[in-house]
């Protein structure tokens, strides 16, 4: 084997210390709360889900005072959604402005930490509410702000950055047709939610049905209309740039506090995933606490909810909201779950250098299916056959890490997908450097090894070569134009860096995003 070659696989030997030295964060996380009761109608799951979250009460109270864009992509019309459940976007934006499109006074600026807003406001919070067409559960899905898209008309760029793109190019058109005031602000507006709707569709698959919008103004208003959220640190924090000073421990936030809270992203170990996670606890917490008696049945606090809504939700024109409140009137805390999309590295690195999250737009898809996806029904597993998975066996342990070597796209991908297929854990699946494989190969520590031989004998009879800088439990599979063994096109393999959009970071392939939180439980539990 040449210098190059062992120079390849030693890169790839670190990559395997380094992905099984970090830490798993993945863990279930469940959030706080009373009982719910049975039969509360729901005046907007958007609005709870969202970053402000109004919550469960009177829908003739609320009902036709909201904010209403002119965007209008209701479909509230007795006709079944296309793809089984009812799609909300809700968005949190960094608008200096109420729902009215009214600007913040300086004493509310300065107790929200907020400042002078430069340019179009950007959506630091995007979130897709899946709910299944009988309304029994709802499945918020956070996109990370950085997550990095090809956009046709843009390019690359940041998703939180569409939604300013689209309202900036509007705004420049319509500045120069003449037009100014209200119309011009309404129109610019329309334009970014089209805009960051028709992103987001491409991103998930998910075809939206309904948009909610809420400012920097709903953290607070909504937090202290409920008389505060409570959450728990596992460290104290003091961060200037957000404002989040508070200690460890459990505790409640009245409205500043809490914006503070989920706006904070640097000093976090994660950055902006460790922010999202804090999101979901928050807006958990918050839901808990809409949907507790002590809430639903105090019509001081419901009046405060209703003056804070009205203030802060914007909604798409026409949304029944009455309607909805009726097909979600069942729904309790613990159906209610926070989840993030899959992504692919955190570290990434975009055209002009910024830091990216990269993410494999299949996955994204599959993953968005997945959540209304029903169950699938238990089934007695087969009888095992005499001699039956015994080379699979022999790959319990390892580690397999496929190349592509060849011109054509997605064939490591391919082979990768069927070996997990048959239970092999597949680590990583990225492209080979030019010119250092020239054929199909299984590359391990010991060449006799019997996995190595086994792994082979199951592509097909490659020829296994040696690399002594690999780990013990450490096979790579190389797959060249030669390659004519097994493989899965429509695999749920590791994603393949031709795919990415940007540059992937170091931890490609072996990210890892937020757990899945949910309204119910018994206490908040601690986060970053």
């Amino acid at each position: 084997m040449t210098e190059n070659s062992r120079r390849n696989t030693r890169q790839h030997s670190r990559r395997v210390r380094d992905i099984q030295a970090a830490p798993s964060q993945a863990r279930d996380l469940t959030q706080s709360g009373h009982p719910v009761v049975k039969g509360i109608l729901a005046v907007s799951s958007a609005a709870i889900l969202a970053v402000s979250g109004i919550g469960y009460f009177s829908v003739g109270r609320l009902g036709g005072s909201l904010s209403a864009s002119e965007l209008q992509i209701q479909r509230d019309d007795g006709v079944a959604p296309l793809d089984g459940a009812v799609d909300i976007l809700l968005v949190g934006s960094d608008s200096r402005t109420d729902a009215q499109g009214n600007p913040l006074s300086e004493d509310e600026l300065a107790r929200l930490n907020a400042g002078v807003s430069e340019g179009e406001i950007n959506t630091d919070t995007i979130m897709v509410i899946r709910i299944p067409e009988d309304g029994s559960s709802a499945t918020a899905v956070s996109i990370p702000r950085d997550t990095y898209i090809h956009h046709d008309e843009f390019g690359n760029m940041k998703i939180n950055g569409v939604y300013a793109a689209h309202a900036a190019q509007k705004r420049e058109e319509l500045s120069a047709a003449g037009m100014s005031g209200a119309s011009l602000e309404q129109q610019v507006a329309r334009a970014g939610q089209e805009g960051l709707i028709s992103a987001v569709a491409d991103l998930t698959g998910v075809e939206v049905d309904h948009f909610a919008q809420v400012g920097l103004l709903g953290f607070a208003l909504l937090t202290d209309a409920v008389g505060g959220v409570d959450v728990c640190l596992s460290q104290p924090v003091d961060e200037p740039l957000s404002g989040a000073n508070f200690p460890a421990g459990e505790q409640t936030l009245d409205g500043a506090q809490a914006l503070s809270f989920v706006r904070q992203r640097h000093d976090l170990p994660r950055g902006d995933l460790d922010r999202i996670v804090r999101q979901q606890v928050y807006m958990a917490s918050l839901v808990q606490k809409m949907l507790s008696a002590g809430t639903l049945t105090n019509p001081g606090k419901l009046r405060e909810l209703s003056n804070a809504a009205e203030r802060s939700v914007t909604l798409d024109e026409g949304w029944d909201i009455a309607r909805f409140a009726q097909q979600m009137s069942g729904l309790a805390g613990g159906d209610v779950t926070f989840t993030t999309i899959p992504v692919t590295s955190v570290d990434g690195v975009g055209d002009y250098g910024e830091s990216i999250i990269t993410v494999d737009k299949s996955q994204v898809h599959q993953f968005m299916e997945d959540v209304v996806a029903p169950p699938a029904p238990e089934q007695d597993a087969p009888a095992e056959q005499p001699g039956a998975g015994a080379e699979t066996s022999l790959l319990d342990g390892y580690n397999v890490f496929a190349l592509n070597a060849g011109e054509a796209s997605g064939q490591a991908g391919g082979v990768a997908g069927w070996l997990k297929e048959q239970g092999a854990t597949i680590a990583e699946v990225s492209n080979a450097l030019p010119g250092v494989y020239s054929f199909s190969q299984v590359v391990a520590l010991d060449p006799e090894d019997p996995a190595a031989l086994a792994l082979a004998e199951k592509l097909g009879g490659l020829p296994v070569t040696s690399n002594e800088g690999l780990e013990p439990t450490s096979l790579i599979v190389v797959v060249a134009g030669d390659y004519s063994g097994p493989s899965s096109e429509a695999a749920d393999a590791s994603p393949s860096p031709e795919n990415a959009v940007g540059t992937p970071g170091e931890d490609f392939g072996a990210a890892e995003v937020a757990p899945e939180i949910d309204a119910g439980g018994d206490g908040p539990r601690c986060v970053n």
